[in-house]
């Protein structure tokens, strides 16, 4: 990559060459959602990387749209917590810091463990199937060499399932609004060695629980597998960054083994 698109002072890559061409304009969605679109699945599945800049520029070149829809895309991603504006530098793709993800994880034991009640209080045995479905391509996906975006994708399958089941579109709404940040901290705990094969025995005793219709099982099953993945990745992050990996004590005895 071009030395002249790095910012000074910094080591983080520009956008150009990270294959964010996309049929813009080809379907009845409109331009600036189909923008939206391509820009947020590019930092989703981490062909912009955290920290990354993000030039208005090299947006509008590469997918050929104007200035307005660039900074239209960029501030709705930015009240999603992808994209971070810095004064006198610009838009970069987010980094979350330690403290920032332990909240983040947090949040998630509880609103999780809430999907998880209203899911066995609610869900149809359609949603049931639905579920089972989805743990079977999670376990599918772990026997694929190197496949760690389909691995992320089959999770992500999961989760959906769950929170259709749970039937609470208040609750689905906050847990769609840290989804985009939950799968880069998803990543970085599913990447650890071993760590997704504890995943799906851990998600498996979930769904069995949830099968059960075992509302207080599944939820401590709930409870402990994001504990798990939080104490993982909490000192993935603390160890990369030189940050105390503060919130990783939420983990329980099993996640600290990094199982």
């Amino acid at each position: 990559m071009a030395e002249r698109n790095k910012p000074e002072g910094a080591g983080s890559p520009s956008t150009t060459g990270m294959g964010l061409r996309a049929p813009i304009g080809r379907v009845a969605a409109p331009l600036r959602d189909q923008v939206l679109q391509v820009v947020r699945e590019a930092i989703l599945d981490f062909r912009l990387r955290p920290g990354q800049r993000l030039i208005e520029r090299e947006l509008m070149e590469q997918l050929s749209v104007s200035r307005a829809t660039v900074r239209e895309v960029l501030a709705q991603l930015a009240s999603e917590g992808l994209v971070t504006n810095i004064p006198q530098r610009g838009a970069i793709v987010s980094v979350l810091t330690t403290d920032e993800a332990a909240d983040i994880y947090e949040m998630r034991v509880a609103l999780e463990s809430l999907a998880v009640r209203r899911f066995v209080e609610r869900a149809t045995e359609e949603h049931m199937s639905r579920l089972r479905a989805a743990l079977e391509e999670l376990e599918a996906a772990r026997k694929s060499e190197g496949a760690d975006l389909a691995r992320l994708i089959a999770k992500d399958e999961l989760y959906k399932a769950l929170f259709a089941g749970a039937d609470s579109p208040p609750l689905t709404q906050m847990l769609t609004s840290l989804q985009g940040r939950l799968r880069r901290l998803r990543w970085t705990s599913l990447s650890a060695p071993g760590r997704l094969d504890r995943t799906i025995a851990e998600m498996r005793t979930l769904v069995e629980a949830i099968e059960e219709r075992d509302v207080g099982r599944a939820m401590a099953a709930s409870d402990l597998h994001v504990r798990n993945a939080a104490a993982i990745a909490l000192a993935r992050m603390a160890e990369a960054t030189g940050e105390p990996a503060e919130g990783a004590e939420t983990g329980s005895g099993e996640a600290g083994r990094g199982a």
